[in-house]
C-alpha cells in the first residue's frame, strides 16, 4: 500500500488553520514550531516553556484585571460613604433623632446615557471579535493587507462616538441639577454622593476613550497583528467593566437612595 506523505508547508498551513480564532478573541494566532518566538531549529529551546501570543495576552488580560479590582475597591469605598451619610444622623436639643439625607432627583438624561454606554459596549465587543476572526487572520498571514483592523475600525470609531456623547449626558445631567439649584458647594450628603458617584466613573470613562482612541491609532501604525489584537482585547475588556460598573452605580442612584421626604 503506498504511503501518502504531507509536504511540511501544507501540513504547517493546517497548523496555522487549526490554532485560529472563531470569533470570541480565545486563541490569538501561534506559530506551533517556536510556540511565538524563538528558534525552531535551537533544540534547547523545545525543552523550555515557549511564551507565545495566547500566554502573552493572558497574561496582559490578568494585568488588567488587576487593575480593574483596584479600581472597583475604589469605588466601593465611595459606595460605602454613600450608605453611611445616607444612615447618619443626629440628636436636637428636644432629643429627638434627624436625618439630613434628603434623595436627590435623578436627571431623566442618565436613562438616555445608560442605553448609549450599554450600545457602545455592543460595538467594542464587535470590534473586538472582527480582530480575532479566523477568514481574516487568515487573509493577513497570506498578506493581503489589514483586513482585521479595517473590521474592527468602524465598530471602534462608534464606540469612542458613543462614549464621548455618554461624557456629555453625564455633564448636562450635572447642568440639570445646577438649574435646581443643586450644587457641589450648596448640595446635601445625597447630592455630593451623586457628583462623586458620576465624576469618579466619568473620569475613568475618559480614561477609556484615550485607550481607544491610541487602540485606532494604533491598528493604522503597528503592522503586527498581535500587537494590534492585544490593543483591541484589553480596550475593550475595560469598556465592559466600566459599563458593568455603571450599571451598579445608576441602580444605586435612582433606587437605592430612599423615598423623597
Amino acid at each position: 500500500m503506498p504511503v501518502v506523505t504531507t509536504p511540511p508547508e501544507i501540513d504547517r498551513r493546517r497548523n496555522d488553520l487549526n490554532d485560529g480564532d472563531h470569533g470570541g478573541g480565545r486563541r490569538p494566532p501561534t506559530d506551533k514550531r517556536t510556540g511565538g518566538s524563538g528558534d525552531p531549529d535551537n533544540s534547547n529551546d523545545r525543552r523550555r516553556p515557549r511564551s507565545g501570543p495566547r500566554e502573552r495576552l493572558d497574561k496582559l488580560r490578568l494585568g488588567l484585571f488587576l487593575i480593574l479590582l483596584a479600581v472597583f475597591m475604589f469605588f466601593v469605598a465611595i459606595v460605602s460613604v454613600f450608605f453611611v451619610s445616607q444612615g447618619s444622623g443626629h440628636f436636637d436639643a428636644n432629643s429627638r433623632y434627624i436625618n439630613e439625607w434628603l434623595p436627590t432627583a435623578i436627571p431623566s438624561i442618565l436613562w438616555l446615557n445608560t442605553a448609549v454606554l450599554l450600545l457602545s459596549s455592543v460595538t467594542v465587543e464587535i470590534a473586538r471579535r472582527h480582530m480575532f476572526r479566523e477568514m481574516d487572520v487568515m487573509d493577513e498571514w497570506l498578506g493581503l493587507g489589514k483586513p482585521t483592523s479595517r473590521a474592527a475600525m468602524p465598530w471602534l470609531v462608534a464606540t469612542i462616538i458613543l462614549g464621548c456623547t455618554f461624557v456629555v449626558g453625564q455633564m448636562m445631567a450635572w447642568h440639570q441639577l445646577s438649574l435646581q439649584r443643586v450644587r457641589l458647594d450648596n448640595a446635601g450628603q445625597s447630592a455630593k454622593s451623586f457628583f462623586l458617584i458620576t465624576g469618579a466613573h466619568g473620569a475613568h470613562l475618559v480614561v477609556g476613550i484615550l485607550a481607544l482612541i491610541g487602540t485606532f491609532i494604533g491598528l493604522f501604525v503597528s503592522r503586527q497583528m498581535e500587537r494590534r489584537q492585544i490593543m483591541v482585547d484589553l480596550s475593550a475588556w475595560y469598556w465592559h467593566s466600566m459599563g458593568a460598573l455603571w450599571m451598579i452605580l445608576f441602580a444605586l442612584l435612582a433606587f437605592g437612595q430612599g423615598p423623597a421626604r
